[in-house]
C-alpha cells in the first residue's frame, strides 16, 4: 500500500499464551520475506545446531535477550523491523506471561493492528481473551486471529472451524471492529507468506498478504485537529526577527492556511497565516505530520499548550475519568503524589479513586478495591493541579493517553487511557 511515492508503514504486535510460537511465526516471517541479514541467519544456525536442532530455530530471531534464548521465551517486547515492495513493518512481539501483561500494554500501545495467536491443540485460552480484552481496550482497530500449529492436528479443517466460533463467541463482547481468521504453521510456514499446501479448504490470504493490505490511513483521526506545542521557535536573527512559530507534531485532524484556530487552555483565538513542514512551507498539513505554525496574533502559547480549530475543541478539566495500567512493583497508594505525563504537558496529581479492577480472566469488575497492582489494569479518578486538555482516547489516542510518574522516585508506574 503507499501513499504516493511514499510505502506505508504499519506497524503490529504479537500476542498469545505461552509457546504458542509467536516468536517463531514473527522468524518465519521475517526468513520467508527475505528480510534477514547473512551473519543473522548463520548465528541462528549455530545456535540451533548447538542445540541440537534438526532445523534452525527461527523463534532466535526475537528472543534477543539472553534470559529469552536459555528458557526459549520471550520476556520483553522484541521490535524487528521489516519491508516488502507494499509496505514497511515494525513487529512488537509482546510476551505471553501473565506477569508481563504490563509489556504487551506497552507493544501494543502504538500498534495498527494485532496478530493473535492461538495454540490449534488448546483453543481460546484465558491468555487469547485477555490479550483480545487488552487489544479491544487499546482500540486495535485490525485484529488477525493466527490459529497456529495446524501441522499437529493434521491441518484439520473442523478443529479450526471450532476455534473460530469459540473466538467469535467470546469477542462479540469486546470493541474491535476488524476480524481476520488465517490456519497456519508457523513452524513449516503454511499461509504465512506462502499459501498452504496442506490445506487446500482455505481459501482466504496469507498473513502477509492480509498485514500488506490493512488500511492504515483510516486509523488516523482526520476530522479533530488537535496540535500540542512542543516549544515556542523565536530566531531574533536579522533575517527572521519578529519570527515566532509554534512546533510540534499534529496528533489529529487537518490543518490550512487561513484557517480560525484557537490556543487552549487560554481560549485567545487567532488565524493560521503559514506552515512550515520539514522541506519549507505548505498549504495544508495532517496527522502525524511535524510542523512549526505562524499565527496572525502574538499569542501567549507554550509547551503543553494546544492549538485546535475554533468550532472543534477537546475537553478542559482536572478531573479525570481513565483505565490505567499499573506497571510498577509497588501498588498503588491513594496518599501518593504523582506526576501525568499528558502530550507535551506534565502536572501533578493524585488518584482519588479505584472505581473497580478488572479480571482479566473473567472479564469482569472487581468493585470495593483501594489499589492496583502490577499488571492490574482498572478505573480510577484522577485530581490534576493544572487544567488537562483532552480528547476520549477512543477519539484521539494521543490526547486520550497518558503516563503516570512517581514523585521522588520519578518511577513510571502507570500508562493510562481516559474515558
Amino acid at each position: 500500500m503507499t501513499r504516493g511515492n511514499k510505502i506505508e508503514l504499519l506497524r503490529f504486535t504479537t500476542a498469545g499464551s505461552v509457546d504458542d510460537g509467536k516468536s517463531t511465526l514473527i522468524g518465519r516471517l521475517l526468513y520467508d520475506s527475505k528480510s534477514i541479514f547473512e551473519d543473522q541467519l548463520k548465528a541462528i544456525e549455530k545456535t540451533s545446531e548447538r542445540r541440537g536442532l534438526k532445523s534452525i530455530d527461527l523463534s532466535l530471531l526475537t528472543d534477543g535477550l539472553k534470559d529469552e534464548r536459555e528458557q526459549g521465551i520471550t520476556i520483553d517486547v522484541a521490535y524487528r523491523y521489516f519491508s516488502t515492495p507494499k509496505r514497511k513493518f515494525i513487529i512488537a512481539d509482546s510476551p505471553g506471561h501473565i506477569q508481563y501483561t504490563r509489556n504487551m500494554v506497552t507493544g501494543a500501545s502504538t500498534a495498527n493492528a494485532a496478530l493473535i495467536l492461538v495454540d490449534a491443540r488448546k483453543g481460546v485460552v484465558e491468555q487469547t481473551k485477555r490479550h483480545s480484552y487488552l487489544a479491544s481496550l487499546l482500540q486495535i482497530q485490525h485484529v488477525i486471529v493466527c490459529v497456529n500449529k495446524m501441522d499437529l492436528v493434521e491441518f484439520n479443517e473442523d478443529i479450526y472451524e471450532e476455534i473460530i466460533q469459540s473466538y467469535r463467541d467470546f469477542a462479540s463482547k469486546l470493541d474491535i471492529k476488524d476480524f481476520d481468521f488465517i490456519p497456519i504453521s508457523a513452524l513449516l510456514g503454511d499461509n504465512v507468506v506462502d499459501k498452504s499446501k496442506n490445506m487446500g479448504w482455505y481459501n482466504g490470504p496469507t498473513l502477509l498478504y492480509s498485514l500488506e493490505n490493512i488500511p492504515v490511513s483510516n486509523d488516523f483521526n482526520k476530522l479533530d485537529f488537535r496540535f500540542p506545542v512542543q516549544t515556542v521557535i523565536r530566531p531574533k536573527s536579522a533575517d527572521f526577527h519578529d519570527f515566532r512559530g509554534y512546533a510540534g507534531r499534529i496528533s489529529s485532524g487537518i490543518v490550512r492556511k487561513n484557517d480560525e484556530v484557537v490556543a487552549l487552555p487560554s481560549g485567545l483565538t487567532s488565524k493560521v497565516i503559514a506552515i512550515h513542514g520539514p522541506n519549507g512551507l505548505v498549504d495544508e498539513a495532517f496527522a502525524p505530520m511535524s510542523v512549526s505554525i505562524e499565527l496572525e496574533d502574538d499569542l501567549d502559547i507554550s509547551r503543553g499548550n494546544l492549538i485546535s480549530k475554533v468550532n472543534n475543541t477537546p475537553n478542559i478539566s482536572q478531573e479525570l475519568d481513565a483505565m490505567i495500567c499499573w506497571m510498577d512493583s509497588k501498588p498503588l497508594n491513594l496518599t501518593a503524589k504523582y506526576f501525568i505525563r499528558h502530550t507535551t504537558h506534565e502536572a501533578k496529581c493524585l488518584i482519588k479513586e479505584v472505581v473497580y479492577v478488572m479480571d482479566l480472566n473473567e472479564l469482569k469488575r472487581v468493585e470495593g478495591l483501594n489499589n492496583l497492582k502490577m499488571n492490574e489494569i482498572g478505573r480510577v479518578k484522577i485530581k490534576t493541579t493544572q487544567p488537562i486538555i483532552y480528547d476520549s482516547y477512543r477519539k484521539n489516542k494521543t490526547t486520550g493517553s497518558f503516563i503516570l510518574v512517581e514523585e521522588g522516585s520519578f518511577n513510571t508506574v502507570a500508562s493510562g487511557m481516559i474515558i
